[in-house]
């Protein structure tokens, strides 16, 4: 990427037709453990070979962006990282940046980058899916959450030799299985004639699991986030989709000048947690209520590690309750946060994505194909941004509802997490 590398409904909707839930390709299901939470962004963004010292992210707060790629390992990852650690990831994320991380891994066969380590036709699923589980510790390392997103970085290749491409889409689809096994979120930055072009023609396929998201490099100046030419705006259409769209050049914002690429993100980043200490003695609570059991007695003053804020019944002035990273609850009331009574940015609402099984799914003002629709159907591989769950009209196996982060809501019936039956831990009930 850049500077050394190469560039880069209705009710018959809900109710017709042969589609079934996932259980395998193309949409695998994620299962999140306690700790997970989602964090989407939109906005600018910018990558840097070299992560940046703190005091040049500090300075670059005077910048139009809040998101950064950091490249968190891979065997062809290309620059030293001594500023990337689990001190400046939380150091930097409590400034308001949001990651975006990066991995290297094995490239294509016929890529056109030098000197690169490629993946092998034999052992291309095996490789993809070592890759991942090696991201995945990297990215434990830096505190980084599972429903984090993390990027398999695909340089450029032959788009034309037919091995080649089959070698990459194998690669990639093990690469998708074991992040997802392991409850972070799948996603790939790729060459927009290349990788990204050869992902949308399997986009439906069964023989390939789909990546969450996409990320691809076309440097032609336009960010926008539709209209890219090898790729339908039906693919990877609801926060699924990054742009980089200018190549390296030189910046400076706040008297420091970085060499950087451009991007535009609407699309899973990165979760961190954030540190803050409780006025009293508190309790945390298995879900976000106080009819919860009790699970733990926190002491005045102690630090707790918040993933995520979401809403449950109010104690004091608020409606906000924190999630901490052993998945319990504690009200907010009670923990100095900065904004009273809303959420406290840059912790994120907390929410859990999983890709829609179905095409034109539609979306309801409630649980229940009884409730009228919004404006809009879901394409299939869409992402649910599930915040809570509750029981509604029973749809194929399951009477659960899923409600979305923009209000509305879908049955679980159709969405790829690990049960079409029952509620899915960690969601928490509406």
């Amino acid at each position: 990427m850049g500077r050394i590398f190469v560039a880069l409904s209705s009710v018959a909707v809900l109710l017709v037709g042969p589609a079934l839930p996932a259980a395998a390709e193309p949409a695998t299901p994620i299962s999140y453990p306690a700790s997970a939470t989602a964090t989407r962004y939109t906005g600018l963004a910018f990558d840097t070979c070299t992560a940046p010292t703190l005091a040049q992210m500090t300075a670059w707060q005077a910048s139009p962006y809040r998101a950064i790629g950091i490249y968190i390992g891979g065997v062809n990852r290309g620059c030293t990282q001594p500023q990337l650690t689990l001190s400046w990831v939380s150091s930097v994320s409590r400034l308001g940046w949001r990651l975006i991380p990066i991995y290297m891994g094995y490239q294509a066969p016929c890529t056109t980058r030098p000197n690169a380590v490629k993946m092998t036709a034999p052992s291309a699923a095996t490789q993809g899916t070592s890759q991942a589980a090696d991201a995945i510790a990297k990215a434990r390392a830096l505190g980084i959450l599972p429903g984090s997103a993390i990027y398999g970085d695909m340089e450029h290749y032959n788009a034309s030799d037919a091995t080649c491409r089959a070698t990459v889409l194998r690669y990639l689809s093990s690469w998708t299985k074991e992040i997802h096994r392991q409850g972070y979120i799948s996603a790939v930055y790729a060459h927009q004639d290349s990788g990204a072009k050869h992902l949308a023609e399997v986009y439906n396929s069964t023989a390939y699991a789909r990546p969450d998201a996409l990320w691809i490099a076309r440097w032609d100046l336009n960010s926008a986030l539709t209209g890219w030419p090898l790729i339908s705006n039906r693919f990877w259409a609801v926060g699924q989709r990054a742009k980089q769209y200018r190549g390296d050049h030189n910046e400076t914002y706040g008297g420091v000048t970085l060499n950087i690429d451009n991007d535009r993100f609407d699309a899973p980043v990165a979760s961190t947690w954030y540190t803050y200490t409780v006025r009293t003695t508190i309790y945390s609570y298995s879900g976000p209520s106080t009819a919860y059991p009790i699970r733990t007695t926190i002491p005045a003053n102690s630090g707790v590690r918040i993933v995520c804020q979401t809403y449950g019944p109010q104690i004091g002035s608020t409606t906000v309750w924190n999630k901490l990273i052993d998945g319990t609850y504690v009200t907010d009331y009670y923990v100095r946060t900065p904004n009273k009574p809303g959420y406290s940015p840059p912790i994120p609402g907390c929410s859990y994505p999983y890709q829609t099984t179905i095409d034109n799914l539609s979306r309801r003002r409630g649980p229940g194909t009884s409730y009228s629709t919004y404006p809009g159907l879901l394409p299939i591989g869409s992402l649910a941004w599930v915040t809570c769950q509750r029981a509604g009209t029973t749809v194929g196996t399951t009477a659960v509802w899923d409600r979305l982060t923009d209000g509305s809501w879908v049955t679980d019936y159709y969405v790829a997490n690990a049960s079409n039956t029952t509620y899915s831990a960690p969601i928490r009930r509406c």
